[in-house]
């Protein structure tokens, strides 16, 4: 499985390696061939020197902001309602900037160095402020995932790999390449108007491409401005250029940006195959949270088997961890659990049991099928830690969003199996939740596709209790105005009613979704405290 028999390492933008050296590969017994069919070799210490261009670069700005400053490219200076808009809000919400600016340190250096690279304006590296806030988690209803949002068509396209063990659209080298490339060719196909790939980049190159021609026809300008546009994308470039605006004249705005050093952050070591996340943490001598934010788009306790086959760590950890890496027997990569075959097991029960997957046991055991013979048994990997322990795995990021919704709401937690037909909107409607609701209990978006035997939480209202008698009741008719982010659910937990009630004094349909600014019609207990 080794794509390399050295460890290897490079750090991002501007160092280089020296006194790498491969030697004999160590002999090991037959579980640890059967582990990994290429054992791992030892290195030297990597000593890691300045290039030429990192000489260079001393005279240069420590603060990555300044070098962002000093070469823009856009023009910020249009006098546009909808840009002075969202620069208004970004002026009353400092903290908002101060949330971001922390969340992007370890990315931004290398975000900056590849757009100068690429000759692309430096500008764009703020667009993750636009798209997730620099968070390389966030996971939008439209199932766009990682710092830059890309949704699994696109992602694959651009060579975003997405399976169980790894999301290519969260890895932060990947991602980067991917949207740079993404915009650069955006920006070619509209004759390197920025502004109209910019728009591209959210609603898709067609809808910006029916917006010009229907513009032609009516002998209008076919500038971004005088485009007529989905709401989110009228709204989506001038947010990025206020942000631009707020980078380069901080000052003016009463801003003040947490410097970012001009250096990079992390160093991209070369792991050869698969590793526990937790144990490659403990030998970098960092968290394992702080692994996992550096390298998010592994999703579970390890790297992927088939790659990439490699981790970011901070730079002043990278020999440490090189060094410890080359050091490492190959039986002590992963925890490998030897499983006797029960009568009845199939091997999507044990990869479930073992939070793996078919392919993993089928590879390391060599089996081309599915059958399997009760008595025998299995070598399967499993994480050689608690599950708490890999705190920011896609299963412990859903069970810390269960264990918030718990401590925040008085609904009740219950499960449901989904079955065949089913769909997001089907088992919403039967137990009375908004579909969104539903997707993002479970960590999903309502696009995303429902397997069969997959186990769904649902978080529904406490059965209220009936008074003794109508007289302890005062009940008005109540005006509500539905505002952003609501649901049938939450309006009709905080005013102690039921969803039922709301559609039939609204002659609503289930599947129909609110709208911000739309007017319900509610007839409230006026004495209920709630």
């Amino acid at each position: 499985m080794f794509k390399s028999k050295s460890v290897l390492l490079s750090v991002v933008a501007g160092v280089v390696l020296s006194g790498c050296q491969s030697v004999a590969e160590k002999s090991g017994s037959h579980e640890s061939s059967v582990a990994n069919s290429t054992s791992a070799s030892t290195a030297p210490l990597i000593q890691i020197k300045p290039t030429t261009q990192a000489s260079e670069m001393r005279s240069e700005p420590t603060n990555i902001w300044e070098v962002v400053r000093s070469e823009m490219q856009l023009d910020l200076h249009l006098d546009r309602s909808r840009v002075q808009s969202q620069l208004n809000w970004y002026k009353k919400h400092p903290r908002y900037m101060d949330r971001v600016v922390q969340r992007a340190t370890p990315y931004y250096h290398y975000m900056v160095t590849e757009a100068q690279k690429r000759g692309v304006p430096v500008e764009l590296s703020l667009l993750p402020i636009v798209e997730s806030a620099f968070d390389p988690f966030a996971y939008s209803h439209g199932r766009a995932a990682g710092p830059w949002q890309f949704i699994p068509s696109t992602g694959k396209y651009f060579g975003l790999e997405q399976n169980w063990w790894y999301d290519g659209r969260r890895d932060i080298i990947s991602s980067t390449e991917a949207a740079y490339k993404y915009l650069a060719q955006l920006n070619k196909r509209f004759d390197g108007d920025w502004l109209l790939a910019l728009a591209a980049y959210n609603a898709g190159g067609g809808t910006i491409s029916k917006a010009i021609k229907r513009n032609k026809r009516a002998d209008k300008p076919t500038d971004y401005w005088s485009l007529k546009l989905p709401k989110e994308t009228m709204a989506y470039v001038p947010k990025l250029l206020a942000i631009a605006e707020l980078v380069k004249n901080s000052p003016d705005y009463g801003l003040s940006l947490k410097e970012i050093a001009n250096k990079p952050h992390f160093a991209v070591v070369d792991t050869g195959s698969q590793i526990d996340i937790a144990r490659a943490a403990s030998m970098a001598e960092i968290t394992t949270k702080e692994m996992y934010l550096l390298n998010p788009g592994f999703n579970r306790w390890a790297t992927a088997p088939e790659g990439p086959h490699r981790l970011l760590v901070p730079v002043e950890k990278a020999n440490i961890f090189s060094a410890s890496l080359a050091e490492l027997p190959n039986e002590s990569r992963m925890k490998w659990a030897r499983y006797k075959i029960q009568p009845g097991d199939s091997l999507i029960a044990i990869a479930k049991k073992h939070k793996t997957t078919v392919g993993q046991i089928r590879s390391t055991n060599n089996i081309s099928g599915n059958n399997i013979r009760a008595g025998k048994t299995l070598l399967v990997p499993t994480a050689s830690k608690q599950s708490t322990e890999y705190a920011l795995s896609e299963q412990q990021r859903h069970a810390d969003r269960q264990k918030s919704i718990s401590r925040t709401t008085n609904r009740k937690e219950k499960h449901y199996t989904v079955r065949s037909g089913d769909s997001f909107w089907s088992i919403a409607n039967k137990h009375n939740v908004g579909v969104r609701q539903l997707a993002r209990w479970n960590s999903m978006a309502p696009g995303d596709p429902l397997q069969v035997g997959k186990r769904l939480v649902i978080w529904t209202e406490p059965a209220q209790t009936a008074l003794s008698s109508n007289e302890h009741q005062i009940i008005r008719k109540v005006g509500y105005k539905v505002r952003s982010g609501d649901s049938l659910s939450r309006i009709a937990s905080r005013f102690s009613v039921n969803v039922a009630d709301i559609l039939r004094w609204n002659k609503l349909n289930k599947a129909q979704y609110l709208r911000p600014g739309q007017r319900l019609t509610l007839y409230v207990d006026v004495t209920n405290p709630n």
